[in-house]
């Protein structure tokens, strides 16, 4: 899909899309419980259908309908005996490996040749120390594995995707002994496995740390069926507020100031690109890089730290964004674990800008092209997290027209 913006500036209240990050979790918890659960507060991103349908493989009733989830019956040993298409959900994928490890039949996960590229390494060691089936068949774009998952102590390293900790904390609890995870410092975002703690609490099922690197789980416990409501999304918000930067006035509502989402800390941020040009650390928040690097570009310049693991998502999103901001006229650097925006005036790009088939480039370079104008193509990827991105912009003033008949770009999904 190719939008195209006119320069406008974004005015209204806008509430914030229900946080995919907490509504994964909400869903995963409330399906091992067996139900019946209602999880309200939903928006039903393609990230989030690829988990409900993970849900189903396991034997879940998971029905979804005006924006709510109706989940019950299952059961989480089983093991799917048709392949689990996990589309492009790296968080899916990741939450739901370890508990497909439950089983002891063989299980077949595919999904697109992106998502299969994605690192998965430490699962694939636990499961070499545990004479476990993990095999990877690039050229089919799929991955077997073979349990079962048994207690014991996990090491894992603290710097790589909270997903991977949180993957192992919703199986863990359910073996019939307790088990250690360790977790290799310096651990990089603690606040989505707090996420993944505090979802577990409210369908029963604890966990407790020990020591700042290790998480004790009890063994033999069981997901409680609970009734949730999935909270505003702070990554989301700060698109929302990064239009305030660009001159907008927009109130955002719906959020939880005591949530346990890392992107909260945006608001700190973004004070820091009022006052000059700050150098930011984004180890515990990489989600927010696109949008950081997108408002230093249009103000006075960012630097951003712990960038390493950004090449590792949806896209090179460090590369791809540097790329794309160059086409409005910003320089940007980047290095192994650093990158460098310097702020100035920015133009409208003469060429259509890449989307690079990743919902967090997208959004990014949506909100910076209000205010030069231009065009984005491959911008149907907003739907794997927010799929109605644009209605939202639009009910924001913000002027933009939307063709699906778009010359492709690589990489991208056809259009609907």
């Amino acid at each position: 899909m190719r939008v195209i913006f006119e320069k406008s500036l974004a005015r209204g209240a806008v509430t914030a899309p229900p946080s995919k990050s907490e509504a994964h979790r909400l869903l995963i918890c409330a399906g091992l419980s067996g139900g019946p659960c209602t999880i309200k507060n939903l928006e039903l991103s393609q990230d989030l259908s690829t988990t409900l349908d993970c849900l189903r493989a396991l034997g879940v009733t998971a029905e979804a309908r005006e924006n709510a989830a109706f989940l019950s019956g299952g059961d989480p040993f089983s093991s799917p005996r048709e392949p689990v298409f996990c589309r492009e959900s790296g968080s899916t994928l990741r939450f739901f490996l370890p508990i497909f490890l439950l089983g002891r039949e063989k299980v077949t996960l595919c999904g697109a040749p992106r998502l299969m590229e994605r690192p998965l390494e430490p699962y694939a060691a636990l499961c070499r120390e545990r004479a476990l089936l993990f095999r990877r068949e690039p050229a089919e774009s799929a991955l077997y594995l073979r349990g079962p998952l048994t207690p014991g102590v996990y090491s894992v390293p603290g710097n790589i995707s909270s997903q991977f900790i949180s993957g192992l904390l919703f199986a863990l609890p359910l073996l019939e002994a307790g088990s250690v995870v360790e977790l290799t410092p310096p651990v990089v975002s603690r606040p989505y496995i707090e996420l993944t703690r505090a979802v577990q609490r409210r369908f029963g099922v604890l966990s407790a740390w020990t020591d700042d690197n290790t998480l004790r789980i009890s063994g033999g416990q069981r997901y409680l069926p609970a009734d949730a409501e999935t909270e505003g999304d702070w990554s989301a918000a700060a698109v929302l507020e990064g239009l305030n930067l660009l001159g907008g006035q927009v109130q955002i509502e719906g959020l939880n100031t005591e949530s346990y989402q890392g992107d909260k800390i945006y608001r700190e941020h973004f004070e820091f690109l009022r006052q000059g040009c700050p150098t930011l650390d984004v180890a515990q928040c990489p989600d927010l890089a696109p949008v950081l690097m997108a408002l230093g570009a249009a103000q006075n310049g960012v630097t951003l730290t712990g960038t390493g693991r950004l090449r590792l998502k949806e896209s090179d999103r460090g590369e791809a964004m540097a790329r794309e901001l160059r086409k409005l006229g910003a320089a940007v650097t980047v290095e192994q674990d650093r990158i460098t925006v310097l702020g100035g005036p920015l133009h409208a790009p003469e060429e259509p800008l890449s989307g690079h088939n990743d919902h967090r480039v997208v959004m990014a370079l949506s909100m910076l092209l209000t205010r030069t104008g231009g065009v984005i193509e491959g911008a149907q990827a907003a739907d794997k997290s927010w799929p109605s991105f644009f209605d939202v912009l639009e009910g924001l003033d913000i002027r933009l027209r939307r063709r699906n008949d778009a010359s492709k770009i690589a990489g991208s999904r056809p259009d609907d």
